[in-house]
């Protein structure tokens, strides 16, 4: 086998591999969440595939011939490449979220064809070896050659293709170049054995373009969709992934859905009496996601400005497709992460910061720390407050955690959340209200009382918090936390 051909091959079936890699959380996140768990059973599965497809490729190039095996491997790793989206489309609605069911939706859609691409490097190293002279160059140049093509599937993808292209795109080139080295390296023989692979790879593409998926845009980060309200026909849900993330009401800004908005508007309320007219804030929204608040600000407290920093430019592209951002009164948009958005934000800046950045179901790690809580103080003005949504459920380790976090950076930390949100078994979303300032609890109670949201006041939060570690840049488990793996 030429040299060239031989490291293409290596370095394609290395780079096929990691865009498979990177495809795959972006594609079962719909289905079983964009976690932790579910990016740590995507490498867990990859890495497994890898072993496996070693160890069998090169046994099969010691038993037939490796030019052969390798490509009768390229072959079946890009049909496989071809039948991840499919394959996850349909069957990922029996899966459900968590460890088992992100480990079972990927390998059942990605381990056949990882496996198949990993028994390249073996087959083509057996071709390539004569004798024990000069293999040390062969078997170092091969491996260089599939690391290259690892790093170059990796940034390739992660950089570059998942912004210019949509996800099935993606594998369709993926696959093409796999099944066009195939026949490259396919001797006579071997190439007759592939003859059945045309029609089973135009099955398969037929597949990816027919089976729908549930996003209406693949954003960088997210699956993303607007679903409107079937009851209500001014209602837009925003579905991130697997969660509905956000809900707006085009005809009412000022119409909550959910209980964590009604209780960000009762803590605002309290903070900031209603005066007539009513006093503009300056806020600073951490995650735009449907742009709830800054459309009830706008609507109920003219004059306000909202500064939103959303590190994804396809949810904003789709909230203002669908969704009418722009028709948001004082509204600034900053496109970026927001630990490196807020650094940019001049100290005393705000009024109002609102917390309702999520990667799917808990606060990015490195937005929970006490430093990012250091940064947010910096910005609010004198009497500002910080107002942050925390999903967590029994027995509300993370919450307990952030409230700690905020308790070391703020004078006065409120919880926001309903009674029976705090029995055994339960949880959801729950709010917690930090400033400097003590927010008059009278006053507090009467705003969520008018919000819908009576009682959701934590009146002491030492049981809650009892044992609780501060989250730092250096240790913020944040995943671990919502997920209790003991029960």
């Amino acid at each position: 086998m030429p040299p060239a051909l031989a490291r293409l091959a290596v370095l394609v079936s290395g780079a096929a591999i990691l865009v498979v890699e990177t495809l795959a959380t972006r594609l079962v996140a719909p289905y079983v969440g964009l976690t932790l768990e579910s990016t740590t059973a995507v490498i867990g599965v990859a890495l497994a595939g890898i072993a496996a497809g070693a160890a069998l490729g090169g046994k099969r190039a010691d038993a037939a011939s490796p030019r052969g095996v390798a490509a009768g491997a390229l072959t079946l790793g890009g049909l496989g490449v071809l039948a991840v989206a499919p394959i996850v489309r349909l069957a990922g609605p029996a899966f459900d979220p968590g460890p088992a069911g992100a480990i079972g939706l990927v390998a059942l859609s990605t381990l056949p064809s990882v496996t198949a691409l990993a028994m390249v490097t073996p087959a083509i190293t057996r071709a390539r070896l004569t004798g024990l002279d000069g293999s040390g160059t062969v078997i170092g140049s091969l491996s260089a050659a599939g690391t290259i093509g690892s790093l170059a599937g990796t940034f390739l993808t992660g950089f570059v293709l998942v912004t210019l292209l949509p996800t099935t795109a993606i594998l369709i080139v993926t696959a093409a170049a796999c099944l066009a080295l195939a026949l490259a390296v396919a001797t006579v023989r071997s190439r007759q054995d592939l003859q059945g692979a045309g029609g089973v790879a135009a099955v398969l593409l037929l597949a990816l373009v027919v089976v729908p998926s549930r996003c209406d845009v693949d954003t960088v980060y997210h699956c993303a969709r607007v679903v409107p309200d079937p009851e209500r026909g001014s209602v837009r849900f925003l579905v991130l992934d697997d969660l509905r993330h956000s809900a707006v009401d085009l005809a009412d800004p000022a119409a909550l859905e959910f209980a964590y908005t009604r209780r960000f508007a009762a803590a605002i309320d309290a903070a900031f009496p209603m005066t007539s007219p009513p006093t503009p804030l300056r806020a600073v929204h951490v995650g735009g996601g449907g742009f709830t608040m800054p459309r009830l600000l706008a609507a109920t407290r003219p004059g306000s400005t909202s500064t939103v920093l959303e590190v994804d430019a396809g949810v904003v592209a789709l909230g203002r497709r669908e969704l009418g951002v722009d028709a948001v009164p004082g509204l600034d948009v900053r496109i970026g992460d927001a630990r490196t958005t807020l650094r940019a934000l001049p100290a005393a800046s705000a009024d109002l910061v609102v917390g309702d950045a999520f990667g799917a179901r808990s606060v990015p790690w490195h937005l929970a720390t006490v430093e990012f809580a250091a940064d947010v103080r910096r910005v609010l003005a004198p009497g500002g407050i910080y107002v942050l949504n925390v999903i967590d459920h029994d027995p509300l380790a993370l919450l307990a955690a952030e409230t700690v976090t905020l308790q070391r950076e703020f004078a006065h930390v409120t919880v926001l959340i309903r009674p029976d949100q705090l029995t055994r078994g339960a949880g959801g979303n729950a709010v917690l209200v930090a400033a400097d300032r003590a927010v008059d609890p009278a006053a507090l109670d009467a705003a969520l009382a008018v919000h819908g949201e009576p009682g959701a006041r934590l009146a002491d939060p030492a049981p809650l918090v009892r044992g609780a570690g501060v989250l730092t840049d250096e240790h913020a488990p944040v995943d671990q936390l919502l997920t209790p793996y003991a029960r």
